[in-house]
């Protein structure tokens, strides 16, 4: 701080501590009060120069990615969309229960059409054109999760299936006896 700066900060304190004494001493002079209340610098003056700019934070920069894969995974209960570059990294997602229903609602057609659009919008604001759909499960949600992603103007390339299939592997549990 400079010389003036710390000379007005330190009249700006026996201001203070002057005001506070008159409202003490009730029997104090209105000429006296007056003279304080002109007095007192502004809130600009009080800061002065001194203050740096607030910085703004930068935004999220775009992630600048073309190509990705949507994930749809259509369960009984819940449809969840993963949309992710290439390599795997997850740019955006979304599920029926985050997207607000409740219930059997979740597992519904439509949840997964509002899901999958939502995924693939913010998918969109980082630069995506083009995708393949991988489909995991039984659920509602399957074809019309694909419909709402070309719908949104994604360019899909491929569907595939990707619900995993047992071929024979591990041995079946034994059979219910009724």
């Amino acid at each position: 701080m400079s010389e003036e700066q710390k000379d007005s900060v330190e009249e700006v304190k026996t201001d203070a501590v002057a005001a506070t004494e008159q409202a003490a001493a009730p029997e104090a002079s209105a000429q006296g009060s007056e003279d304080t209340a002109t007095k007192r610098p502004t809130a600009a003056q009080l800061l002065g120069e001194e203050l740096s700019p607030v910085k703004a934070r930068k935004a999220k920069s775009s992630k600048n990615i073309t190509q990705g894969v949507v994930h749809v995974k259509a369960t009984f209960n819940n449809t969840i969309v993963s949309v992710t570059d290439l390599s795997g990294n997850v740019i955006s997602w979304g599920s029926a229960g985050g997207a607000g229903f409740k219930g059997s609602r979740k597992s519904t057609a439509y949840a997964g059409t509002v899901v999958a659009q939502e995924a693939v919008r913010k998918a969109m604001s980082h630069g995506l054109k083009e995708a393949e759909v991988q489909i995991q499960g039984p659920g509602a949600g399957r074809e019309s999760a694909v419909r709402a992603v070309q719908s949104c103007g994604v360019t899909v390339s491929n569907i595939a299936d990707v619900t995993p299939v047992p071929h024979n592997g591990c041995r079946a549990k034994k059979r219910r006896r009724v």
